[in-house]
């Protein structure tokens, strides 16, 4: 793809041309744009999550991220060591900056550190309620204990009345929302979106069901029904970042307007996608490959012969002043 830059006015003149007005053309260029998703997560240094994995996830599918930073995990591929979170104020002014310039057509929410972060979020949402907000409840058990109680309190008792869609592994929402679950059966994911519509959720994606003969079952409930279910064989391999992945592909696609439960059979085919294309950085976990369509196909009958690499060396720094 070709780009290529207009001298000044020449945007006026087209405009001109063609007969149309300046709010037209810009209307014009909204739709052009790729849809806009504001999300609040952690940086990751490892890649397996986070907001990097957000990026590839999201641009991927054909959404733009703005990125609010709520703080970073101290973490390597094969487990979270700690997090540091940003003072709330911080937060806060990152997306009012931007929310103040970008038209925003969803919200996305990962783990963000603090009850007091959780607030300032779902006090922004709450000048934008006719916006979707996505959000994804990870496992914690990493993390310390006199921490976690107050984190979920408050992300149920804030964020989740305004959450649209919530996204989490079975057993980590089972735990969560219904903690004093005494049936002999395991909850369906109909009792978990029940749970979590008490709260004000309308849609819950349940994934991670345990099936016979090493299968995954993903469930996308509300309190009423079933809407959607995608099965999926268990992979033999570790992974970091699987929900991150799904969450972030979930939300840009609704982003761009697709239904809901079209949006989630694309989400975790992407997902399983990106597993089966999965790679070992390091020497921990596996992580999703994010762009794996960007990779060459594969051909038995093409020997593709291996690049030297002095073909890309850098030129020697020979500047003179």
């Amino acid at each position: 793809m070709n780009t290529y830059l207009l001298p000044p006015g020449a945007a006026r003149d087209a405009a001109d041309l063609t007969g149309a007005s300046d709010d037209e053309t810009l209307a014009d260029d909204d739709d052009l744009n790729p849809p806009c998703v504001l999300v609040f997560n952690a940086s990751d240094p490892s890649g397996a999550g986070g907001l990097g994995g957000d990026a590839l996830a999201m641009a991927s599918v054909g959404a733009h991220m703005l990125a609010v930073v709520t703080g970073a995990y101290a973490r390597d591929t094969a487990e979270i060591f700690d997090h540091f979170a940003f003072d709330e104020e911080a937060v806060a002014e990152q997306a009012r900056a931007i929310l103040e310039d970008v038209e925003v057509r969803l919200i996305k929410v990962g783990f963000v550190g603090t009850p007091e972060i959780l607030s300032t979020i779902a006090e922004t949402a709450s000048d934008y309620p006719d916006v979707p907000l996505v959000a994804y409840m990870p496992n914690l058990s990493w993390w310390d204990e006199n921490q976690i109680e107050p984190y979920l309190d408050a992300f149920r008792d804030l964020l989740l009345p305004q959450t649209t869609v919530l996204v989490g592994n079975h057993s980590t929402l089972w735990r969560w929302l219904l903690p004093d679950w005494s049936g002999e059966r395991s909850p369906t994911p109909r009792d978990i979106a029940r749970a979590a519509g008490e709260h004000g959720v309308p849609y819950t994606l349940v994934t991670g069901i345990v099936l016979p003969d090493q299968f995954f079952d993903n469930v996308l409930a509300s309190p009423q029904a079933v809407l959607a279910s995608e099965k999926y064989e268990r992979l033999e391999a570790v992974f970091s970042g699987a929900g991150d992945t799904l969450s972030a592909a979930l939300a840009a696609l609704l982003a761009s307007g697709t239904d809901l439960t079209a949006a989630t059979s694309e989400a975790l085919s992407y997902m399983d996608r990106c597993l089966d294309a999965g790679f070992r950085p390091g020497m921990g976990h596996v992580l999703p490959d994010r762009l794996f369509w960007a990779q060459p196909e594969e051909d038995e009958d093409d020997v593709v012969e291996a690049a030297d690499p002095s073909d890309f060396a850098l030129p020697p720094h020979d500047t003179r002043h």
